[in-house]
C-alpha cells in the first residue's frame, strides 16, 4: 500500500544507482551502525524532518556548523541577502575582509587569515605552508585525528616509531606518507622520543586539541604543553586543527580553553572551518603575519581557490559569528550541553550500563566505557553492537545522534531544556533494553 512507503529506502535505492555506496561522504551511509539513512527533507532549529516527514532532535548539526540551529532568522535573512548581490565573482568582496577581522578578534593567535572552502583544503593549505616557512618535509599527527581527506594526511600509524606511516585509503602511494609520522595521541613519551629522533627533519606538530573523530577524546594539559615546548625547542610549527572545535567548544576555540591552563599559550597555525561559515562551504587556515606572509602572492607557498571567500558563504558565517558573540550565548550554549551530559551519565548509571561522556561549550561526546578513554586504543575497545542498539533506540525515539561511535556530537542555541530532557529521557528507555 502506497502510504507505507519508506520513503528513506526508496531515495537511498535510487541514490545508491549513481552515487557510489548512495552517500556523498561515507559516514553517512549507516554502515557502522546499519539500516537505512535519513534524507533529510528540511530542517529548523533544532530539528529535522526525513523524507517520511519524521521530526528528529538533531544532535549533529551538519557535523558542527549549526551553532545557532537550523534556520536562524538573521543568518537566513544576511543570506538571502547576499543572493540577491550576486552567487560568485572570482574578485575581493568587502564582506571577506569583514569576516577576517572577526575571526582574527576572536582568535588572537591568528593575525592574518587565508580563506577557503574546506576542512580538507585547510588542512592541507596548512602543512604546506609549515613546510614552506620552515623548508623541512616531515610533520608529525595523531591516530584517531583527522585533517580531512588530502593524501598525505590519510596515515595509520607505522609498525615502530622510528618507521613513518601507512596509508589507509587506496590510491595514496606510500612514498606520499612517507614524511608522515603518526604517533599516539596524549603519550608524552613517545612524543619526546620522535622529536628526539626527527626533531631537526620536522615542519610541524598537526594536531586536533579536541578529537572528534574518535568522538570526543581532549588532548591532556601536560601534552599539551609539552606539544608546544617541544615544536619551539626544535623550530617546528604547531598547528591546531580547529575545523570543528573552531568557536564551537569556546568563543575564543580549543586554544582559549588551554591557554587558561598553560599560561602564554598559543598555536603557530590555526585551521578552522564549520562554524565560522555558518553550514555553508568555508573554512580558513592562519597564524602570526611573519608566517602568513609566506603566501602567494607576498611568499612562495601557493594556493588559491575559485569559490575561496565566496560571497554568499561569508554572509552566513559573518551572521553567525554576530550571534554568538552576543552576551550570553555561550553560557547557555555549554550550560545545556553540560545538562544533556549530565542526564546521559546519570540515566546509564541508573540502568547499570558502562559510559563515560564528556563535553566543552557546544561539543560533547560519550563512550560505552567505564572511563573516558585517552587515546584510539582506547576508544576501540567499545562494544559496537551495544551502541547499535543504542544508536537505533534513540532513532527510534526521534533522537539523531551521529550513525558512528567515533563521531563528536552538538548542541545548538537552538536546543532548549525541555528538548535535552526528552533526550535524556529517550537514552533512560533505550538504557533499559541494553
Amino acid at each position: 500500500m502506497t502510504h507505507n512507503i519508506d520513503r528513506n529506502v526508496d531515495l537511498f535505492e535510487r541514490t545508491k544507482r549513481v552515487i557510489p555506496g548512495g552517500v556523498n561522504s561515507p559516514v553517512r551511509a549507516f554502515r557502522a551502525v546499519g539500516g537505512t539513512p535519513r534524507f533529510v527533507k528540511r530542517a529548523q532549529g533544532a530539528y529535522f524532518w526525513d523524507a517520511n516527514d519524521q521530526r528528529y532532535t538533531d544532535y549533529i548539526g551538519s557535523w558542527g556548523p549549526m551553532i545557532l540551529g537550523h534556520g536562524h532568522p538573521a543568518v537566513v535573512e544576511a543570506v538571502q541577502k547576499a543572493v540577491l548581490e550576486g552567487f560568485s565573482f572570482g574578485a575581493p568582496t568587502e564582506r571577506e575582509v569583514e569576516l577576517a577581522e572577526e575571526i582574527i578578534s576572536l582568535v588572537p593567535s591568528m593575525e592574518m587569515v587565508r580563506l577557503v572552502s574546506s576542512g580538507t583544503e585547510a588542512g592541507m593549505s596548512a602543512i604546506r605552508l609549515a613546510r614552506g616557512a620552515t623548508g623541512r618535509t616531515k610533520f608529525i599527527k595523531f591516530e584517531g585525528c583527522y585533517h580531512g581527506h588530502a593524501d598525505a594526511l590519510l596515515v595509520k600509524a607505522g609498525s615502530g616509531l622510528a618507521t613513518f606511516g601507512n596509508p589507509t585509503s587506496a590510491g595514496v602511494p606510500a612514498e606520499v606518507v612517507q614524511h608522515t609520522l603518526v604517533l599516539e595521541y596524549n603519550n608524552v613519551a613517545q612524543l619526546e622520543e620522535a622529536f628526539a629522533l626527527h626533531g631537526k627533519e620536522l615542519a610541524c606538530v598537526m594536531i586536533e586539541p579536541i578529537a572528534g573523530n574518535m568522538n570526543f577524546v581532549r588532548a591532556s594539559v601536560p601534552f599539551m604543553k609539552r606539544c608546544r615546548e617541544l615544536c619551539t625547542e626544535y623550530g617546528a610549527l604547531l598547528v591546531f586543527d580547529e575545523v570543528m572545535t573552531g568557536v564551537r567548544v569556546a568563543l575564543g576555540s580549543a586554544q582559549s580553553v588551554y591557554a587558561q591552563a598553560i599560561p602564554g599559550f598559543k598555536p603557530d597555525v590555526t585551521v578552522m572551518g564549520k562554524t565560522i561559515g555558518g553550514g555553508m562551504p568555508l573554512a580558513a587556515f592562519g597564524g602570526p603575519r611573519a608566517i602568513m606572509e609566506q603566501m602567494a602572492p607576498l611568499g612562495p607557498v601557493y594556493q588559491a581557490g575559485t569559490l575561496s571567500g565566496n560571497p554568499v558563504a561569508t554572509a552566513c558565517g559573518l551572521a553567525t559569528l554576530r550571534e554568538i558573540r552576543k552576551p550570553g550565548f555561550f553560557e547557555g550554549l555549554s550550560a545545556r550541553t553540560q545538562s544533556l551530559v549530565d542526564g546521559l551519565k546519570a540515566a546509564a548509571a541508573a540502568e547499570g550500563v558502562p559510559f563515560s561522556a564528556d563535553c566543552q561549550g557546544g561539543m560533547f561526546g560519550f563512550f560505552l566505557l567505564p572511563e573516558l578513554p585517552s587515546n584510539y586504543g582506547q576508544v576501540m575497545k567499545i562494544d559496537s553492537p551495544m551502541f547499535n542498539k543504542l544508536f537505533h533506540g534513540l532513532l527510534d525515539r526521534g533522537v539523531y545522534i551521529a550513525p558512528a561511535l567515533y563521531e563528536a556530537g552538538f548542541v545548538s542555541g537552538a536546543h532548549s531544556q525541555a528538548d535535552i530532557d526528552a533526550t535524556v529521557a529517550a537514552a533512560r528507555e533505550v538504557f533499559k533494553s541494553l
